[in-house]
């Protein structure tokens, strides 16, 4: 028995990882059910079990694992080999010829090439050449291949929900939101984060505040809000966001990027066309698909005008308070809010044509 389990989600990979491991070694259907009430597996105390890596063990040594017995085993004790960073095993041959009586299970933490089921199919398949690759060798051993995707956007939510719930962490549904905007796809970060604010939080429920003190980048899922009520054009909600920031202590300079890199989510998120699209432009302005997903909604409502015109407004008020023009950083953040409004009069551009006071 041959598996492969690879995918760029290593803390979910190891998930399923468990969960296979197990299911051979009580020889129960190995088949994958929901990771997210899966607890992290302790592999180590499991009887049965040899671990390699491939970058640094030989496949004599992985080989000699599926064969070995050891001097108290049983004759039909199941055995289980796992081989880590299984992109590096060089000897392929090793797979066809793995003994049938073990399982041997691969397991790569990053994207493989497809194997020849998966190419087009007007290619000739190579009947006794050496695999290609390890997914070529998986398949022609007629072993099982695994990817385990990363967490699409839409389902972040409810993975945190599912994980709290799981280790006895109540979040709100802002605190959700807040959270999933804030770690993303990282499942493994989720599951740290999760726990820190579930210590923090002790028996009660975690709330988006919670998740602002205690999580990093939380304060973007913040800025998204004024964000919001500055593309609805409702200044009463964008202030009063604005003023709650700032009595959190969040400085003025750190608001004023944070709100030039919200509508730069919004002016990728106004481009995209599918949901594919979101891993591709998330990475291309470090953001999160889930934040880029989030915003597609908004996003509908704003032009690239929109846009240019934000960017112009933000950067006038941060020329005036670097040259000091505006009576203070406060007032110059508060008027670029209700300029970016529609607010008549604040706009802050017609303060740059005038000489900045000499102090």
């Amino acid at each position: 028995m041959v598996f492969l389990l690879h995918g760029e989600d290593s803390f979910r990979t190891r998930l399923r990882l468990g969960e296979l491991a197990t299911a051979l070694l009580s020889g129960v259907p190995a088949g994958p059910t929901d990771l997210s009430t899966m607890v992290e597996p302790r592999l180590g105390a499991l009887l049965g079990i040899t671990r390699h890596d491939a970058r640094f063990d030989t496949p004599a040594a992985i080989m000699m694992s599926g064969q070995a017995q050891g001097l108290f085993d049983a004759v039909d004790e199941a055995r289980v080999v796992i081989v880590d960073h299984a992109e590096a095993l060089k000897e392929l041959d090793l797979i066809a010829s793995f003994p049938r009586e073990a399982a041997l299970v691969l397991v790569a933490v990053e994207r493989l090439a497809a194997g020849r089921s998966r190419r087009a199919q007007q290619r000739p398949k190579a009947t006794n050449g050496p695999a290609a690759n390890l997914l070529d060798a998986v398949e022609a051993a007629g072993g099982s291949v695994e990817r385990i995707e990363r967490l699409a956007p839409d389902h972040i939510p409810a993975w945190i929900v599912a994980r709290g719930r799981l280790h006895g962490v109540k979040l709100d549904s802002e605190a959700v939101a807040t959270l999933a905007s804030a770690a993303g796809s990282d499942s493994e970060r989720i599951e740290q984060e999760i726990k820190k604010l579930g210590a923090y939080a002790d028996d009660a429920t975690v709330t988006a505040a919670d998740v602002r003190t205690l999580v990093s980048g939380a304060i973007e899922a913040d800025v998204f809000e004024p964000t919001q009520a500055v593309v609805r054009k409702d200044a009463r909600t964008a202030v009063a966001t604005l003023e709650r920031l700032l009595a959190d202590g969040n400085a003025v300079q750190q608001i004023l990027a944070l709100l030039l890199w919200q509508f730069r989510v919004l002016l990728f998120a106004s481009a995209m066309r599918t949901n594919a699209d979101s891993e591709r432009m998330a990475k291309a302005i470090r953001s999160s698909p889930y934040a880029i997903q989030r915003a597609t909604a908004f996003a509908r409502r704003v032009t690239r005008a929109d846009v240019v015109r934000a960017y112009e407004a933000i950067y006038a008020a941060d020329q005036v308070i670097k040259t000091g023009r505006a009576e203070s950083d406060v007032a110059a953040l508060t008027l670029c809010v209700l300029d970016l409004c529609g607010v008549a009069n604040a706009d802050l551009r017609d303060m740059l044509l005038v000489e900045a006071p000499r102090r």
